[in-house]
């Protein structure tokens, strides 16, 4: 049975392990560069995306990360770990921070504000509900979260969320948009697929609703049924969520 690696510097790896293990599947922390040679997918978790970016430095994985991509392996990238995958970030702190990239997007690194303004809310996901049954809707934990302001041609959105027009940005700038270019414009997207890449801006590891980490695994059994391996459940079938999940009561504000 093949495993699937999280990415351990930092942020909410353990989270995801669990998930992993609630669908009978084994999640294996990942430090080294040398540890991707084991895993057929690998989750990049949310965190502080610039710290997470300095451990990964210190430990030379970009490279090794960047191959995995190139690769064609399925990684999947909440949060900070979105900002990780995108091709283009703003937002960031003075000096930027180094980025994985694959993903044909940009990525607005604390879109939604900074600790006080976390919050939780419905998202429309008619994608995820459509291959993975359930509601048509998740519930999205969004912590000091990131928004992709722009996707390229090959990119599927799979959940956007609405904001006032003037808190939508120019992705060329940190500063507000002026009013005529976004007047059309009132959503950000906070989930978005291409080919082996995965995207979401808010946490589904910090909730009791598996579906993401479901449609996840079957993405990386896919890609693996090519190479003569695949990601296998053990004695659980990964259509999951027939009927709706109860939210984890996590984070309360």
């Amino acid at each position: 049975m093949a495993v699937v690696g999280v990415l351990a510097l930092q942020g909410s790896f353990n989270e995801h392990i669990a998930a992993l293990r609630r669908l009978g599947v084994k999640g294996v922390e990942i430090r080294k560069p040398e540890q991707l040679d084991s895993v057929a997918s690998l989750i990049i978790p949310g965190g502080e995306s610039t710290t997470m970016a300095k451990l990964a430095q210190y430990h030379n994985l970009f490279p090794a990360l960047r191959e995995f991509v190139k690769l064609g392996k399925p990684v999947w990238g909440t949060c900070a770990g979105l900002i990780f995958l995108a091709d283009k970030a703003v937002g960031q702190k003075e000096g930027g921070q180094d980025l994985v990239g694959g993903l044909d997007c940009t990525v607005h690194r604390n879109f939604f504000g900074s600790q006080i303004q976390s919050f939780e809310t419905e998202l429309s996901v008619p994608e995820l509900a459509s291959k993975e049954g359930g509601p048509d809707t998740f519930r999205g934990v969004f912590i000091r979260a990131p928004a992709i302001l722009e996707v390229g041609p090959e990119v599927q959105v799979l959940a956007d969320y609405p904001v006032p027009s003037n808190n939508v940005l120019d992705s060329n700038s940190t500063v507000e948009a002026p009013e005529e270019k976004i007047q059309s414009e009132n959503k950000v997207i906070v989930a978005v697929r291409q080919g082996n890449l995965l995207g979401t801006a808010f946490h589904p590891e910090l909730t009791a609703d598996t579906r993401w980490h479901s449609y996840f695994l079957k993405m990386a059994s896919d890609v693996a049924e090519g190479a003569s391996s695949s990601i296998v459940a053990v004695g659980v079938d990964l259509g999951l969520n027939k009927q709706p999940m109860q939210d984890l009561p996590i984070y309360q504000y």
